[in-house]
């Protein structure tokens, strides 16, 4: 079964399409047949305008166009979008989605910051966890940041802050918001110690990629408080040449490991691990598990 999801973000939208097969024992594979990533930056006009610009709209249509051409050259049977933090702020995301339903087809729908928590969870991220441990799941967008605890196999904690790479940019956090950020995780992991935290987001992948470490090795914390360190002493277009990043990586990268390493630090958390998931990941597991059902049903 071929599926694809669509997950239209602060910073980039993305189009992941995978092969799900089901394997003699009963687990499912998925194979990653494609994945683009557009970096249309939509929270760049949302957190400081409040809705997003002409320029900006025709070039999402225009990626959600190219998307469905792609779709129909996989012959993609299923397919789940999203719109997450910018397009939930926009005053104009309810109207640009009906436009993309009317030119496209393709119906986008706008998230909550605790519908994208439970969508990332659906990654089952905590099937191949140590149920007598404790993580904390961090996962840091452009507009928001979705935070998860697991404890002894199960969710203790779950909640999305308005705090992202691109609203720190624009400086769009107050110093409320990191209080209420930093005494919430403080509290909701205080009798969850020891802990570990799972990151997932294009700035903690590059990050790691950047570590050289080996698959499945965690970053520690004093590591990513020394990239961030080192990161912020370079100007972006030093970023881009030493690093080779892109521009649209360059400037977030710095807010991202400050949220990450405040996290970690307010949780007591002394490293990382990077298992490469994000949102994508869990609209098609999410969409293969209802179809499956209805097969079966």
């Amino acid at each position: 079964m071929i599926l694809a999801a669509i997950d239209i973000g602060s910073n980039a939208a993305r189009l992941l399409i995978e092969e799900a097969k089901e394997y003699k024992d009963g687990t499912v594979d998925y194979t990653k047949l494609t994945l683009l990533r557009i970096p249309l930056r939509l929270g760049f006009d949302v957190f400081s305008k409040g809705y997003i610009s002409e320029e900006r709209r025709k070039k999402l249509v225009d990626t959600i166009k190219i998307y469905k051409l792609l779709m129909d050259i996989y012959d993609v049977e299923g397919l789940q979008a999203c719109a997450t933090s910018a397009m939930r702020d926009a005053d104009n995301g309810k109207e640009i989605m009906k436009q993309i339903k009317a030119e496209t087809g393709i119906k986008i729908n706008i998230i909550t910051g605790m519908q994208e928590a439970t969508i990332l969870y659906e990654t089952h991220i905590a099937d191949n966890l140590n149920e007598e441990k404790s993580y904390l799941y961090i996962d840091v967008g452009g507009g928001s940041t979705e935070v998860t605890l697991f404890a002894k196999g199960k969710t203790k904690f779950k909640h999305s802050f308005n705090v992202g790479t691109i609203r720190l940019l624009n400086n769009e956090v107050s110093d409320k918001q990191w209080d209420e950020m930093r005494l919430m995780i403080k509290e909701a992991t205080k009798k969850h110690q020891p802990l570990e935290a799972i990151g997932t987001g294009g700035n903690i992948n590059k990050t790691f990629s950047i570590s050289k470490r080996k698959e499945g090795r965690a970053l520690t914390l004093d590591l990513l408080k020394d990239y961030l360190k080192e990161l912020s002493s370079y100007t972006l277009e030093e970023r881009m040449h030493i690093y080779s990043f892109r521009r649209d990586r360059a400037d977030v990268i710095v807010p991202a490991l400050q949220i990450y390493s405040s996290i970690m630090k307010w949780a007591g958390a002394p490293r990382i691990y990077v298992p490469k998931i994000g949102l994508a990941d869990g609209l098609i597991k999410m969409q293969y598990a209802k179809l499956n059902e209805t097969k079966k049903g």
